[in-house]
């Protein structure tokens, strides 16, 4: 209770304040969906990265005789490998532009972008109409 208590203007009796409601978020989420919101982001945003360096790395020519180089290359040739073939690969000599790492670089956030979607549709909370 507040000192001096509230008062009415016209009357000047003590007014009790009406009790508060108390406010809840409008889409509660369980913690474990944020969770898995939250992993789902991270991956993609690691694959877009490892993807978007291999992209860059073989643009410039990156000498596959650097340990860095041939690691990153075996691991995204798995994640890239879905998209060969749909547009062709250029270049000269060591410089290659490969169209594969950039569909890859949007496929694989809008992958991300549909699973979140369903994690978010099945977490939603239901309400019965009556």
């Amino acid at each position: 209770m507040t000192y001096p208590p509230p008062t009415d203007p016209r009357t000047g009796d003590v007014v009790e304040p009406e009790p508060r409601t108390p406010v809840y978020p409008v889409s509660a989420m369980p913690a474990t969906h944020w969770r898995a919101i939250q992993a789902i982001w991270f991956l993609a945003g690691l694959i877009d990265v490892l993807v978007g360096l291999r992209f860059l790395l073989k643009l410039f020519g990156a000498s596959t005789e650097s340990p860095f180089v041939a690691l990153l290359y075996v691991i995204t040739g798995v994640l890239v490998a879905p998209f060969r073939g749909i547009f062709p690969v250029s270049g000269q000599g060591a410089f290659v532009f490969e169209p594969a790492s950039l569909v890859a670089l949007v496929i694989y956030p809008l992958i991300a972008l549909g699973g979140v979607s369903v994690i978010r549709i099945m977490a939603r909370r239901r309400t019965v109409a009556i």
